[in-house]
């Protein structure tokens, strides 16, 4: 049975690396009014699950001065945009909304969303079934959001994406500890760009440190350890946490290292 709402089928928005706009199986982005109409749908796509006053939106597309006549400038670019969407697609006329349909896949929501399922295989430990959904948020976040275009509404959905990348780099590193035998390099060689990214996160340290343990590597693991030590000491007056001292610890329990 129909719900009432308008289907979206074949509807497919890429806002990381290019910027692609497939709605209702037709590509658009070529056609958007210009810079501000691409800014317009974007801002609208990865909001579309509410509302956006006029102002909210003003604000999004000239972050640094505004037009003589925004509110003109605004109508103008939202006409353009409903003429090229299917009927219903924008609602509202004060308060403007995206409808896409449930079916839609906007690239930022799919980051989001393989983030939070390949954490939850993760913490079940279900190693390969997490293998699709840390690869299509490592994908996803790796690109860049609108690259070339700034803003403050921009540079907060990028330090979101540099925060998922940073996850799904853990989550492999992770899942290929889990999995063991030759996984064992690629668990090492993720823990180590994880240091490179996020050089105060403990994570990526344990799992490089465990690692090597499993491979045999003592001595490297235990140096590892000391280069944690020094970095939270000296840039943040901090001391490693429990979970990292236990590994430490059976670490020193392997005896003499040469």
């Amino acid at each position: 049975m129909s719900d009432g709402k308008p289907r979206r089928e074949g509807t497919r928005i890429q806002l990381c690396g290019s910027f692609v706009a497939r709605v209702a199986g037709r590509r658009i982005d070529q056609e958007l009014p210009g810079r501000q109409g691409r800014l317009l749908f974007a801002y609208l796509a990865v909001n579309r699950d509410r509302v956006a006053s006029r102002d909210e939106l003003t604000e999004a597309l000239w972050p640094r001065g505004l037009p003589s006549a925004p509110d003109l400038a605004l109508s103008a670019l939202l006409s353009k945009l409903r003429r090229l969407l299917p009927d219903g697609a924008l609602e509202g006329r004060s308060a403007i909304r995206l409808e896409l349909g449930r079916h839609a896949r906007v690239d930022v929501e799919a980051a989001r969303d393989g983030i939070h399922r390949a954490e939850a295989l993760i913490a079940a430990r279900d190693w390969y079934a997490a293998i699709g959904p840390t690869l299509v948020a490592h994908n996803i976040s790796r690109r860049g959001f609108l690259p070339g275009e700034e803003s403050a509404w921009i540079d907060e959905l990028r330090r979101e994406l540099d925060e998922i990348r940073v996850r799904a780099l853990e989550c492999t590193a992770r899942r290929s500890l889990g999995i063991g035998g030759s996984e064992l390099v690629v668990a090492e060689h993720t823990a180590r760009r994880l240091i490179d990214l996020s050089p105060y996160r403990e994570s990526g340290y344990a799992v490089l440190m465990e690692a090597l343990e499993r491979e045999g590597n003592i001595a490297e693991a235990l140096r590892v350890y000391e280069s944690l030590r020094g970095v939270l000491r000296e840039e943040l007056g901090a001391a490693p946490s429990p979970v990292v001292r236990r590994v430490h610890e059976r670490l020193l329990s392997h005896g003499s290292v040469g």
